[in-house]
């Protein structure tokens, strides 16, 4: 199955198991300031999951379209991507564990068509400190179904991810605890963390293992939560039953919900038995075009390649969702997908302007499942193009004189300089320095948060000079 027939597959399945459809949430979050944009499926389902009565009912799906712009570093290898689709079910107070896992389970190997034998499974290791107990109910339904497909189900307690680096998987083992780092959810990212009055709990975490032979050994032994590449995680089952009281203890929530998110690209990866999300249906095609329009290979060019797709797809849904590249907020970010993936593509020979060669091939991608996409796509094709255009004309300056900093050490104002006076930013001065092997000093950023404040006084003072010395405070 490819990634459009997963993701239908799946809003099919969970529609015939009673879950109601709701639409997408736009990535621009409403009436939620804390964060720049929808980075899970369950973010614009908070204020149900708190108690609100939803009006479609107690089980929900849909497929949500995410922005992480904290992963945005990351992209380059071969299963980080800033922009990715959330597979998502919910169960307000209805279905618990039992239903949740087996329905994931039954959708990863009989639909999807998933090896058994490849999966893993993460559990919550308990907390006594806290009163939590360990989590024996996932476990156990977890070990019935890989025993009633004949896989075998042993159990290991890892607790946390170094003591996993250490140990590593041993024959027959399917079901690992970790502790509160690794398989607790809670808005504040972990146990400890965990905000007074929140919903939370502990999650159970569903792995596809490529193999031994993907293991890079400089991670230490391969586990499930480990970054070393042999496992992938595809789905993320959280069992909300807890809340925090104010004396920081928790207790046991009257109404208990699922929060389930399942990596379309992941899923989709694992689908084709392919550790590199950018072979999959919904990206792979990105990467052709880019080597019919350069002449290089994706193998030689891998990395630029991966975060041209990337970036331009992420900016392709925000243009379709309203965001415009501005020096603020969204916008900023957004600009800055649109810049690296313009600096990446000098390397690959591409001096030309290409948005209006990629954007199009990612908006054919997505036309069919979201509308909004096909209806948008010619302003938003106009948009980014009008950004390339713009920035290309600043783009070899800067390169340039980045490029005179070679045997000299790259100060925080060296930095600022080229951002205030050449409109060049910082993240791409320094990914290009350190693409040149130019050194930068390890207080560049002190420097340039406190050259940029000395501007800003300055122009506040001048602004306060002119209006108070022109007749009649007149600023024209």
């Amino acid at each position: 199955m490819d990634a459009h027939e997963i993701r239908n597959a799946y809003l099919d399945f969970l529609e015939r198991n009673g879950h109601a459809l709701i639409t997408r949430a736009p990535l621009i979050p409403r009436g939620d300031t804390s964060t720049l944009f929808n980075g899970s499926g369950m973010q614009a389902l908070l204020p149900y999951l708190l108690g609100e009565e939803h009006p479609d009912g107690r089980r929900l799906t849909d497929s949500q379209p995410c922005v992480r712009a904290q992963d945005i570093e990351d992209v380059g290898d071969n299963r980080h991507t800033t922009f990715f689709e959330m597979l998502g079910n919910w169960s307000l107070g209805d279905y618990f564990k039992e239903t949740q896992i087996r329905q994931f389970f039954t959708f990863l190997v009989d639909i999807v068509g998933l090896d058994p034998e490849r999966i893993s499974v993460t559990c919550f290791i308990g907390d006594p400190a806290n009163g939590i107990p360990r989590d024996d109910e996932a476990a156990s339904i977890w070990a019935s179904v890989f025993a009633e497909r004949g896989v075998s189900n042993g159990i290991a307690e890892i607790g946390s991810q170094a003591d996993g680096d250490a140990r590593g998987v041993r024959p027959g083992e399917r079901i690992f605890f970790y502790d509160g780092g690794e398989n607790w959810w809670s808005r504040g990212g972990s146990l400890e963390g965990t905000p007074i009055g929140d919903p939370c709990g502990p999650d159970s975490e569903v792995f596809y293992d490529f193999g031994p032979e993907y293991q890079d050994p400089s991670y230490g032994l391969a586990h499930p939560a480990s970054d070393g590449g042999r496992f992938m995680e595809i789905g993320n089952q959280v069992f909300m039953q807890y809340r925090r009281r104010e004396d920081g203890s928790f207790e046991e929530l009257a109404r208990r919900n699922v929060d389930f998110g399942g990596g379309l690209e992941r899923i989709a990866a694992a689908a084709i038995d392919s550790d590199d999300v950018f072979r999959i249906s919904l990206l792979w095609p990105i990467v052709e075009r880019l080597q019919e329009l350069t002449g290089k290979r994706y193998e030689d060019e891998t990395a630029a390649m991966r975060i041209i797709a990337d970036h331009l797809r992420g900016a392709t849904f925000l243009a379709v969702d309203g965001v415009r590249p501005s020096n603020k907020e969204q916008g900023y970010v957004m600009r800055r997908l649109l810049r690296r993936a313009i600096r990446l593509a000098l390397s690959l020979d591409l001096h030309e302007n290409f948005f209006g060669e990629i954007v199009p091939v990612i908006a054919g991608l997505y036309a069919d499942d979201y509308p909004e996409v096909a209806a948008a796509r010619d302003e938003v094709v106009a948009v980014l193009v009008k950004e390339e255009q713009s920035f290309r004309r600043t783009l070899g300056a800067g390169l340039q004189m980045v490029q005179g900093y070679a045997g000299r050490v790259m100060t925080g104002h060296d930095v600022f300089r080229l951002s205030d006076t050449n409109g060049f930013p910082k993240e791409l001065t320094i990914e290009e320095a350190g693409r040149l092997g130019i050194e930068v000093a390890p207080d560049w950023e002190t420097e340039f948060a406190a050259a940029l404040a000395e501007q800003r006084a300055r122009s506040r003072g001048a602004t306060h000079l002119g209006a108070a010395g022109l007749p009649g405070g007149d600023t024209a």
